[in-house]
């Protein structure tokens, strides 16, 4: 007897010891209904036919769900792909219905934090490099600071270089669309780096990583409010600001001019970070100040004015990468061109430029190809005032400098316009110094 119960307790501790695993979910059990709700035939209600297993949701528009039974809002006429997994100890089994939306339904997107984020149609969004603590640490879980980058805030203009301030982010209203443009590359934390898709990387002169991106485009978001705090997440490779293992985001503050974001590193080697990212409209000067209302001479050295961005361009102040030749000085700002053949960019000028005794604008320029540089002179208060000279790019991977003639030219004009790369398509990259009158 005693040889028998020593056997029982053996047999219990080997079964203990093996755990069998469950039967696997069929594809049955992996179907699912779903009809209108009660109040809009936008909003699709959803139902797991076996509630018995765990259930995820992927809705077919930027957005996903857990739950047996759920919800999901479309605003926009199309065909959805509805995709159900449900899963147990055995493994999981999934299924997928295309759904149809007939109409759109306006009231759905009558949102105000939509209305923010989109400028109630499209918005593009760039890091906030004028004000100080743009991009920052803090403790996750947060600490007495509150949503605030306590441990480290970067000072104005701090990263320039490191391929942050030159992405642009948009946001569309219709679809939920959202677009990233990154001049070619992003900023990347080095505990991230490496890592598909930004494992092409180099090492940035201001810490972490540049890694290889291309664009995004005709990618979705997807804002969450009705939890605690809102969030908002970005699909596919797409990104916001700095990639530190997350594309979905704490909204710490969205306002007309301000998009601050926060999100927690999901590396084990960085334990305990919270990255924060401000982001303001395109072209928008957070931080104004004497040397963001300037006069010719611009020399960048000391006066970094903030100038107005359009075709998806983008600029940034950086060291001078080619100190040789006719321009060894420090520092110089690099130009990105956007996609469109008339990308470029503004500063707005204290005074009338007069040209009755100085009637040439000059610069130095480095490309590398030839082409057409154009200079154009706005007065503000009447855009459609204004004088066009081109300038012909001669001398590649090596600083030329460039006359503009502006004679008889009246004093109209307090807008400085510049097209570095008129007429191309292409992301190239321009460094532009010492512009001035003579």
């Amino acid at each position: 007897m005693g040889i028998g119960l020593i056997a029982f307790a053996t047999s219990c501790k080997e079964d203990d010891d093996n755990p069998t695993l469950g039967q696997p979910p069929t594809s049955a059990d992996a179907a699912f209904t779903y009809a209108a709700s009660a109040n809009s035939d936008n909003v699709i209600e959803f139902t797991a036919s076996n509630g018995s297993l765990a259930a995820s949701w992927d809705f077919g528009n930027g957005s996903t769900g857990t739950g047996t039974n759920v919800s999901a809002t479309y605003p926009f006429a199309g065909d959805y792909d509805v995709t159900l997994t449900v899963q147990n100890s055995g493994g999981s089994a999934s299924s997928t219905q295309t759904i149809t939306i007939a109409q759109d339904d306006p009231n759905l997107v009558n949102n105000p934090l939509f209305t923010l984020l989109t400028g109630g149609s499209s918005k593009t969004w760039a890091v906030d490099s004028a004000a100080d603590a743009h991009f920052g640490v803090g403790p996750d879980p947060i600490g007495a600071a509150g949503n605030y980058p306590e441990w480290y805030a970067a000072n104005a203009n701090e990263k320039a270089g490191a391929d942050m301030y030159n992405d642009r982010y948009t946001f569309h209203l219709n679809g939920f669309g959202f677009d990233q443009v990154t001049g070619g590359g992003v900023y990347v934390n080095a505990e991230h780096a490496g890592i598909p898709p930004f494992d092409d990387t180099t090492a940035s002169p201001v810490a972490d990583f540049i890694a290889a991106f291309p664009d995004q485009m005709g990618e979705t978001w997807t804002l969450d409010d009705s939890g605690a705090d809102t969030t908002l997440t970005i699909s596919g490779d797409a990104m916001m600001g700095y990639w530190a293992g997350t594309r979905t985001y704490k909204i710490v503050s969205l306002k007309e001019n301000e998009l601050w974001l926060s999100f927690v590193d999901t590396k084990a080697a960085n334990p305990g970070l919270t990255w924060y990212v401000r982001f303001v409209p395109e072209g928008y000067n957070s931080n104004p100040n004497p040397a963001e209302d300037p006069n010719l001479p611009l020399d960048f050295e000391s006066v970094t004015p903030s100038w107005t961005t359009f075709g998806n361009g983008g600029y940034q102040y950086i060291a001078n990468p080619d100190a040789s030749g006719i321009n060894t000085s420090g520092n110089v700002m690099e130009v990105t061109h956007g996609n469109e053949t008339w990308a470029g960019q503004f500063v707005n000028l204290k005074d009338k430029l007069d040209f009755s005794s100085q009637t040439m604008i000059k610069l130095k320029v480095w490309a590398s190809d030839t082409g057409t540089f154009r200079m154009k002179l706005e007065e503000q208060a009447n855009s459609n005032n204004f004088v066009e000279v081109d300038a012909s790019i001669t001398q590649t991977n090596t600083w030329q400098e460039l006359t503009f003639d502006f004679s008889g030219s009246p004093a109209d004009f307090d807008r400085l316009v510049i097209f570095p790369g008129w007429g191309i398509t292409t992301p190239d990259i321009f460094y532009v110094d010492d512009i001035k009158q003579e």
